[in-house]
């Protein structure tokens, strides 16, 4: 058996999010399916992590065992020709046996789009929030400060049932990466950790938006986090916006 790596990235508006539903189009069933249908064998990739419905990727990893000898370029040309267009794979690599995507991973990168004039053009409806209205963009950056380092997050998790047992024991991540910046006429956010929970990105950026919008203070993540409350934190944004950028190994 060879265990291979692949990089891939998708524009997830179509898909119920990474992982295989029943009765639901996922990426890691439309991929699973690309596998099979290119070597015989039944495969069920393995993600870094979970991206939810609507949730895009730039660069998600997977990883696989197959006993085909099929080379790593050529399964890269045979995967793509039989993927949806919505679906690319930019990398396959052979790993060592026990390397894992998700259980590999130091470290992950996210990013969050917000459209901020007035009509967000329709070819990007798709791909950030459009959010018009006033905010103060400084104290949005100040606040984003205040989560870097290790804290426990449980204020910005939505509960999981789906959470492995080995996660089940601590909220803690450490963030060594968070800031917003202006690009034109969108407000990025950027974040980067060691681990994210279930909608903490998404939680993260609603909380930021009540700090823009005046209704929260910047020192009010303090209080938030040690809260470890998920009512004291702010409104879950919608998944649209959302980008896994990379992830590290």
């Amino acid at each position: 058996m060879r265990n291979l790596k692949i990089v891939l990235a998708y524009d997830g508006s179509d898909f119920a999010g990474w992982q295989v539903q029943p009765d639901s189009v996922t990426v890691q069933g439309t991929l699973a399916s690309a596998i099979g249908r290119v070597t015989g064998e039944k495969v069920l990739p393995q993600g870094s992590g979970r991206t939810d419905a609507g949730v895009h990727a730039l660069g998600q990893v997977a990883t696989f065992a197959i006993e085909s000898p099929i080379p790593p370029e050529n399964l890269l040309k045979a995967l793509n020709d039989l993927l949806p267009v919505s679906i690319r794979i930019i990398e396959v690599t052979a790993a060592p046996a026990e390397f894992h995507a998700r259980k590999s991973a130091r470290a992950k990168s996210y990013r969050y789009r917000i459209h901020r004039s007035d009509i967000c053009p329709p070819f990007l409806a798709r791909y950030v929030w459009h959010h018009p209205y006033p905010l103060d963009e400084d104290a949005m950056q100040q606040a984003s400060r205040l989560v870097l380092g290790e804290h426990d997050f449980t204020s910005f998790a939505a509960v999981d049932s789906e959470r492995g047992k080995e996660d089940v024991l601590s909220n803690v991540r450490r963030i060594s990466a968070s800031e917003w910046e202006r690009k034109g006429e969108e407000l990025v956010y950027t974040v980067r950790g060691s681990g994210f929970l279930h909608h903490m990105v998404r939680n993260l950026v609603g909380t930021f938006i009540l700090v823009g919008k005046g209704t929260l203070r910047s020192p009010d993540i303090t209080r938030i986090l040690q809260a470890k409350d998920r009512s004291a934190a702010g409104a879950t944004v919608p998944a649209h916006g959302l980008y896994l950028v990379n992830v590290e190994y």
